[in-house]
């Protein structure tokens, strides 16, 4: 399919992706970050409402593998409608749960819904879009989800001091349906793509997944989801706990996490471009500074909490920037073989395994062992992405230079 040269179109499409992808962002990280106020609300425990947040994401990164094979075959525009209209019905019914395990089926089903966005969006802007216009696009997008991220920090303190915890769900399911419609009413056309499958999209090679270098930038992506998702989860908490500092305003002070995370992105994306233009070895640099923020943040834990917020806005800051690298820059290489959508889907679902093991992991950790323990946990993290990412580099450089 001809790639889009007119830059009005790149922009009208980089705008409708960016909206998308923002929107999605907020009907499903807001229950995460009202997860300590819903605590003090319901009287749920911590580790019986962090069920619902490791569900989320279990059948997000699941739903991310069917996604992905589905993105390859199907109209990428339907299946990102799909997921909006059921994400947004499961933000008005997860308000009607009169238990945590009610919650934990709702919240399931809109983690396997929200799975139908990434795939389909990365298929678009890969067949669509020349390979600078695709960086570039895809870091507005990624962008987006910081600014879902920020909206739903800010505003949930204020809906939640004026109408309840419930009333936060109901203001994302709104702006879903929103956007569902605009979605559904824009012009996009790109399903020819799917209609009339290219030469290498009727040989599609999946082999190449089960390399051995593949098997250890899929390790390091569940690292990163460990660190990026878990520590955004459980920041406000950590806080709290730490500071004594009430809920809403440690909800609050969950903003300057994707403000970092814009700012890291940014970051990447320049370093990526005139200094490592290996994704791998851009990954390992940046695990490499979250390992430093880590261990900073355990030496001056407990002394002064904007010191603390700072380094875990540098710890998750530096995860955005290596899930830049490894789950949006690393697609576009296997066009060739005919399965971009279906390498980004599994790729990203190894984020949410991550995303799972720690949302409950961390939760369980900081009520048993308590939070220094924690953080030691976080720096042996980082410490192996950085390793991991280093030893996959020549491989990777290998694979692409030979294939």
């Amino acid at each position: 399919m001809n790639k889009i040269v007119d830059r009005k179109d790149v922009t009208k499409l980089s705008v409708l992706l960016s909206a998308t992808y923002m929107i999605s962002y907020m009907t499903r990280i807001n229950f995460g970050a009202i997860i300590s106020e819903m605590e003090n609300a319901t009287q749920f425990s911590r580790t019986l409402l962090s069920m619902s947040v490791t569900g989320c994401f279990a059948f997000y990164g699941t739903g991310q593998i069917v996604s992905g094979i589905c993105g390859d075959r199907f109209s990428p525009k339907k299946l990102v409608a799909l997921g909006l209209m059921v994400s947004s019905a499961m933000n008005i019914l997860v308000t009607l749960c009169k238990s945590p395990y009610q919650m934990l089926i709702v919240w399931s089903i809109n983690g396997f819904a929200q799975a139908f966005m990434w795939p389909p969006l990365v298929r678009i802007m890969s067949s669509l879009l020349s390979k600078e216009d695709y960086t570039k696009v895809s870091v507005s997008v990624i962008r987006a989800s910081s600014f879902g991220t920020i909206a739903v920090y800010l505003l949930s303190p204020v809906v939640i001091s004026f109408f309840g915890w419930k009333q936060v769900f109901v203001f994302c399911a709104t702006a879903g349906f929103i956007m569902l419609v605009l979605w559904c009413s824009s012009s996009l056309r790109c399903d020819t793509v799917y209609k009339k499958k290219s030469v290498a999209d009727s040989r599609a090679d999946n082999k190449v997944l089960f390399r051995p270098f593949m098997v250890c930038i899929m390790l390091a992506i569940i690292l990163q989801g460990m660190l990026r998702d878990g520590v955004t989860t459980w920041m406000p908490s950590y806080i709290n706990e730490t500071y004594n500092i009430s809920s809403k305003i440690c909800i609050l002070s969950g903003v300057i996490l994707p403000v970092f995370s814009i700012i890291c992105i940014q970051a990447t994306s320049i370093l990526y471009k005139n200094k490592f233009t290996n994704p791998i070895k851009c990954a390992s640099v940046l695990f490499g500074a979250g390992a430093v923020s880590a261990v900073m943040l355990f030496i001056t834990t407990g002394n002064i909490a904007p010191l603390s917020i700072l380094f875990l806005a540098i710890l998750t800051g530096s995860m955005h920037g290596v899930n830049m690298m490894l789950i949006t820059m690393l697609p576009p290489y296997f066009e060739k073989h005919g399965n971009v959508s279906t390498v980004s889907g599994v790729l990203n679902s190894c984020t949410y395994v991550g995303s799972a093991i720690s949302t409950y992991g961390i939760a369980l950790l900081s009520e048993k062992l308590g939070w220094n323990f924690t953080l030691l946990s976080w720096i042996g993290i980082a410490l192996s992405g950085t390793m991991i990412c280093i030893l996959a580099t020549k491989p990777w450089n290998r694979f692409i230079n030979n294939d």
